[in-house]
């Protein structure tokens, strides 16, 4: 096998995918296949309900190439992941020879140009259209010498690209083709560089996949996804259910039975993802102790990691020394980045079936979790009204089912501008996570774009953990979490909170790239339902408490 070049097993999971055009030792290339890929072991049944959730804005407009439907007839689905000695096989896309001396088009990059060069490289423009379809150009050539060369304007533009014969200087073609009908017979083919954004975007989730499939079974035989409900609700108080079954409560006698089912079925999912990342490993703040007293560690654990936790409005921080994450890329969509307007083109296995391309690590995180009784003061305090719970409750639990009760924290292609209950929740978990982790990259040594997200917004919580698709530095939240967690706190509650953009960005959405964004993929919700005025404003969850 012919080696064109190397890149890391993160890099392809984002730019080496089927269908993706990439740029290779100085030539443009088509991705195949990845060869003999490596199976992944995963739970079909989470794999199939996050891939729902996923393309359900696609799915509402019909645009999901029928994978909906085919997943809940359950067919097959498989995750890979690159096998790094076999790698992934190419091809040269486009097969258009432009001649690097003198600008002719060729008709192979075997033979000699006429100029007598042999220095080819290729037209980097391609066509695209909305059903994942991709097309080359086609360049006419002058009917009397059989020649043609290209000039190259200075815009970027398929349009102002003009040909004209070498010989006689008659122009051939202005363009790449007007009006081409695409093969599908539904529009025409757009032309653009063929590493533009519209020409292809990678489609993908996170999943947290326990790296030992018997922890899913340990938590169906300690009660199911009820169980992980009940376990977080109350606070993650006791051993977790993937480890034993325990006493488990009884049908009808626990709050949360009396949440709707379709409520229920998410917020056990999120209860599950909790369950299973915490399955191989953690170790909460409260479990931080020293056998000297009078050691100034011990002192510190004592003494000032509580104020800070509680200063911060947060109920339990937990660090996670194994956190089994999976990204999965499942498709990619060609064209406008609107479900509306674009297909979603899912990659399929030759024998039927899904496949979805992967990378499974395990790294370090923190799960964070809001203290239930200050988010529904909070939302009391912006006129949102929680049944079953009132202001002079002191309950934890029941806080937390009424929340569950009230929240329906909306999708991440949902208008950020419509106001609800479960919006205010979604922008307080999102805005608190992205503004820690620009903290945290300060405090663990860690690149701000090497940290990622992963949210569980209906109870009140997020994972932080070192993305694997850059280098980070190993034990840098461990050290942070056993040294100076309080520190990290108190500046992530005391540091500057406005934006040099202001009074531009508040009177905006409150948010933007100078104070609360996130680079890509970091953030799973395109920087959306952000507003540091939930933290800051005059009622701010930070503000109202002393």
């Amino acid at each position: 096998m012919t080696k064109l070049g190397s890149r890391s097993g993160s890099q392809i999971l984002r730019t080496f995918l089927p269908a993706q055009t990439v740029d290779l030792r100085g030539a443009i290339y088509r991705v195949n296949e990845w060869s003999t890929p490596n199976p992944i072991e995963v739970d079909s049944d989470v794999v199939r309900w996050s891939l729902l959730t996923e393309i359900g804005a696609w799915t509402a407009n019909d645009t999901d190439g029928g994978m909906a439907g085919e997943l809940l007839r359950k067919v097959p689905v498989e995750v890979v992941e690159l096998d790094e000695r076999r790698g992934v096989t190419v091809e040269s896309y486009p097969r258009i020879w432009l001649c690097r001396v003198c600008k002719r088009i060729g008709r192979s990059a075997e033979a000699r140009c006429k100029c007598g060069k042999r220095s080819w490289g290729q037209l980097h423009f391609v066509g695209v259209h909305e059903c994942g379809a991709i097309t080359e150009p086609w360049i006419r050539r002058c009917p009397q010498h059989d020649d043609v060369r290209v000039v190259v304007p200075r815009s970027a533009k398929a349009a102002d690209i003009r040909f004209v014969c070498p010989v006689c200087d008659t122009p051939t073609m202005q363009g790449l083709g007007f009006h081409k009908k695409c093969g599908c017979g539904a529009g025409t083919v757009r032309w653009n560089v063929h590493k533009a954004r519209m020409v292809y975007v990678p489609r993908g989730m996170v999943l947290i996949n326990p790296a030992r499939p018997e922890h899913r079974e340990n938590l169906n035989r300690a009660g199911g996804t009820r169980r992980a409900l009940i376990w977080v609700v109350e606070g993650l108080q006791v051993v977790p259910p993937t480890a034993q079954a325990g006493q488990l409560a009884g049908v009808d006698d626990h709050p949360v039975d009396r949440l709707p089912p379709t409520r229920r079925a998410v917020v056990e999912r999120e209860a599950v993802d909790i369950a299973m990342a915490l399955a191989e490993s953690r170790t909460p703040t409260t479990a931080l102790r020293l056998p000297t007293p009078d050691d100034p560690l011990e002192k510190r654990y004592r003494e000032k990691y509580p104020p800070a936790l509680r200063r911060a409005g947060i109920d339990g921080l937990d660090l996670v020394d194994r956190f089994p994450i999976l990204n999965a890329m499942y498709g990619y969509t060609r064209g406008e980045d609107d479900p509306s307007k674009c297909r979603l083109v899912p990659f399929r296995r030759k024998w039927g079936g899904y496949r979805l391309y992967g990378n499974l690590a395990e790294t370090e995180a923190f799960l964070v979790r809001l203290d239930p009784i200050r988010v529904a003061t909070w939302l009391a305090g912006r006129g949102r009204r929680l049944p079953g719970w009132t202001p002079d409750c002191t309950d934890p639990v029941m806080a937390r089912v009424a929340i569950l009760e009230s929240a329906l924290v909306p999708d991440k292609r949902d208008d950020p501008r419509v106001e609800s209950t479960g919006a205010d929740v979604l922008k307080l978990i999102h805005t608190y996570a992205h503004r820690l982790i620009r903290q945290t990259a300060v405090f663990s040594g860690i690149e701000r774009d090497a940290l990622s997200e992963y949210l569980v917004p209906h109870h009140l919580g997020f994972f932080l953990y070192p993305a694997t698709r850059s280098d980070f530095v190993l034990g840098g939240m461990q050290a942070v979490f056993e040294s100076n967690l309080d520190d990290l706190l108190t500046a992530f509650v005391a540091a500057e909170h406005r934006c040099p953009l202001d009074p531009g960005c508040g009177i905006g959405s409150g948010a933007c790239a100078a104070c609360t964004h996130l680079g890509e993929p970091s953030c799973r919700f395109f920087n959306l339902f952000l507003d540091r005025g939930v933290l800051f404003g005059q009622s701010g969850y930070l503000r109202s408490w002393p």
